[in-house]
């Protein structure tokens, strides 16, 4: 167990717990409308990072308001157990077409919230979200 001092800078050697690396490819459930292309999970001590890309296969994600960059609150998967953040995060999102916001609930749930691109999310269009968090266990 790493001592914190004042003024300690977090580095990958003081984050790491002298285990080697966990990687996963495997558990993330696309929502309603999606499918998992892609998923890639990491664990390097404490330090968690996952990469989802999914296809959207619905009609499409409008903006709430047009021009406001909000898309209607959508579920696009769940990351599988062990590899979720531990409190609602904040998280980015791009398809190729446009990018935005995204979260990630304690659940595992990301959900699609705001969007560059006045179209918002169209029928397949890819959303890759990318996180990176401080493990709680």
């Amino acid at each position: 167990m790493t001592n914190w001092l004042a003024g300690m800078d977090i580095t990958a050697d003081r984050l790491n717990d002298g285990v080697d690396a966990t990687t996963t490819s495997s558990g993330a459930t696309a929502a309603t409308d999606f499918t998992v292309t892609s998923f890639s999970g990491r664990r390097s001590g404490k330090l968690v990072t996952i990469t989802i890309r999914c296809n959207y296969t619905g009609t499409s994600i409008p903006e709430s308001v047009a021009g406001n960059g909000n898309i209607l609150d959508t579920a696009m998967a769940t990351l599988p157990s062990g590899w979720r953040p531990p409190e609602l995060m904040e998280a980015i999102w791009d398809s190729g077409f446009n990018d935005g916001g995204a979260t990630i609930d304690t659940d595992g749930t990301i959900t699609l919230r705001t969007t560059s691109g006045s179209d918002g999310v169209g029928n397949n269009h890819n959303p890759r979200v990318s996180a990176t968090w401080i493990a709680d266990d």
